[in-house]
């Protein structure tokens, strides 16, 4: 019998889903969302030689872009502790959406400048998201197992991610087909984010005996 993830830090925040099966979903979520991150990143110095800007201008995007990203890290969790992880998630990814949308029909080097510095504030808090999730759906014994599964699926994407990219820019002779692919992989993480608060939405609230029981249960355990 598979265990439904009846453990949450708050009433109402429980998921009707097995454990195992959460688990999954952000797991593609996670290498979803580092696949598309990926291509910017990996690819940014590269895409301003082919434009002509120079490797350069490309590294200081790049360290825009990533310096932006401790902002957006900071900011994501002070959005998650108010709206809790999964609408904050929906929130990055979908602003990483449209950042992406911004790179593939971006030519001008300011332009560029602009959208790498809202890349970095869209996308630095989104990893450390899906630790907030485990921990607000799952009690600390199975938390911490999880964790570290979806952390390796973020890790594992942003590896296939810049390959893949630069694979389908040599392929085809430009980028734009790598930027829709990060385009399309980022829409499966948002997805999954979508199906996931359309189950906990549907899910009756707990009560606060119920949480109270699932916590001392995980530190009998632990």
């Amino acid at each position: 019998m598979q265990t439904p993830a009846v453990f949450a830090s708050n009433p109402g925040e429980a998921l009707p889903l097995s454990l195992n099966r959460v688990t999954v979903l952000l797991f593609l979520a996670g290498l979803g969302r580092c696949v598309a991150i990926a291509m910017p990143q990996v690819q940014l110095v590269a895409l301003c030689s082919d434009r002509g800007f120079g490797p350069a201008r490309g590294a200081q995007m790049l360290a825009l872009m990533l310096g932006l990203g401790i902002f957006s890290r900071l900011g994501a969790g002070f959005v998650a502790d108010r709206m809790g992880g999964l609408r904050t998630l929906l929130i990055s990814s979908v602003m990483q959406w449209i950042a992406l949308c911004l790179f593939s029909s971006t030519d001008g080097l300011v332009s560029l400048y602009v959208v790498s510095g809202l890349f970095g504030l869209f996308q630095g808090g989104i990893v450390p998201t899906y630790a907030i999730i485990i921990r607000e759906h799952f009690s600390a014994d199975p938390a911490g197992r999880r964790v570290g599964i979806v952390m390796m699926a973020t890790l594992f994407g942003m590896a296939l991610g810049g390959w893949m990219s630069g694979a389908l820019h040599d392929w085809t002779g430009s980028y734009r087909i790598a930027f829709l692919n990060g385009i399309g992989w980022n829409g499966l993480n948002v997805a999954v984010v979508c199906y996931l608060l359309w189950q906990q939405r549907g899910a009756p609230p707990l009560l606060p005996a119920t949480v109270q029981r699932s916590g001392q249960q995980a530190l009998q355990q632990g």
